[in-house]
């Protein structure tokens, strides 16, 4: 046998400069439109997280004409915020292209520095039903870093917010709720950290620190919330914000019907334990929305949902990047049937948000 010179250096290939190959033959799928018309139930088209506070979407006739070309009927926007901002998303987005866009108000945690603030935020949140909001997003600052006056962190179930929770029931608005964030993130960044490349990234996503809640904490806080207002529609984000554990996610949705879940962000998960996410939707195909969370608007990432959901391909790529970012492994599709894929693609969205009516 003939010494491989480069034997020894790669004994000690770093791990980011690892790109294995896969030599395995398999049937592969290129789709690139949803077989039926859909509804993205989870988009960011406003000014909350661009950089440099311009529009997410600058020219909103090519992202119709993108949307056409995928199928995509409809976006729920989850950037509309509240007052002048939220005017300016209704104007851009639902006003001009009525049946198109859904926009969502967020609430102004800042109202929580003095007592009272349960009471306020509802009488802020019928202020945005009354201008147009379609439903709330409520991001994971609540119960991460939103304090009240006395400095102490403010959490989904504290009590103080059961008026704003109540208020939406009221006023037929889902709340499309991210609390937490994916498990490892909460885990220590080490060598035994699943999403190591994505924190090293992201160092600022780490709460992996006693400042911090655990996750158990914040994920029974969203469970107490959805048990006390049964009048209350909630959408947890991120297939409820537990993808990492389906059983928990359908013990929730067996437990409380008003109770959804979206894919946004989240088929990595889904797609390495793809015979339990297949038995999810086929025991709630009423409970589980499209989504995406894929900022901004790219036809190659929707073509990657697509196949997901609609093949039985096996071992490809869940992203873009090289490595991906969100964990060192392939997934495998659901291979759904028309009438499910009916219902996660455009009926359950279409049914919480009525003003999606094309």
């Amino acid at each position: 046998m003939i010494p491989d010179p480069n034997a020894e250096q790669l004994q000690h290939l770093p791990l980011r400069d690892y790109r294995p190959q896969a030599r395995l033959v398999r049937p592969e799928h290129h789709v690139s439109r949803a077989a039926v018309r859909a509804i993205d139930s989870h988009a960011h088209l406003g000014r909350w997280l661009s950089p440099d506070r311009s529009w997410m979407v600058q020219d909103v006739s090519r992202l119709l004409a993108e949307m056409d070309q995928c199928n995509i009927a409809g976006i729920v926007n989850l950037d509309g915020r509240w007052g002048a901002e939220l005017a300016d998303n209704l104007a851009r987005y639902d006003h001009a292209h009525p049946g198109r866009f859904a926009t969502c108000c967020h609430l102004d945690w800042r109202e929580v520095s003095a007592p009272g603030f349960g009471e306020r935020l509802a009488g802020r949140l019928r202020a945005c039903a009354d201008a147009g909001a379609a439903g709330i997003k409520v991001w994971k600052d609540l119960g991460l870093h939103v304090r009240d006056h006395r400095d102490e962190l403010v959490f989904p179930d504290d009590q103080r917010l059961a008026p704003v929770w109540a208020a939406a029931g009221e006023f037929r608005l889902p709340i499309f709720i991210h609390t937490a964030d994916p498990v490892a993130f909460f885990d220590p960044v080490d060598e035994r950290n699943e999403r190591l490349e994505q924190l090293l990234t992201r160092p600022d996503w780490s709460f992996a620190d006693p400042r911090f809640p655990s996750f158990q904490r914040l994920i029974d806080s969203l469970e107490a919330i959805v048990a006390a207002h049964p009048q209350t529609t909630f959408v947890g984000v991120h297939v409820g914000c537990y993808a990492e554990n389906l059983t928990w996610v359908g013990r929730m949705l067996d437990t409380y019907p008003n109770f959804y879940v979206d894919t946004a962000a989240r088929i990595a998960e889904l797609g390495r334990q793809p015979r339990a996410t297949a038995e999810l939707v086929a025991r709630h195909p009423g409970r589980i929305l499209f989504g995406t969370d894929e900022i901004p608007f790219d036809s190659r990432v929707y073509r990657i949902y697509f196949r997901f959901l609609e093949t039985s391909d096996e071992y490809f790529d869940h992203g873009l990047e090289d490595p991906p970012l969100m964990g060192r492994w392939k997934i495998s599709g659901l291979g759904l049937d028309g009438d499910l894929l009916r219902q996660v693609y455009y009926d359950n969205a279409r049914r919480l948000v009525p003003r999606l009516a094309v």
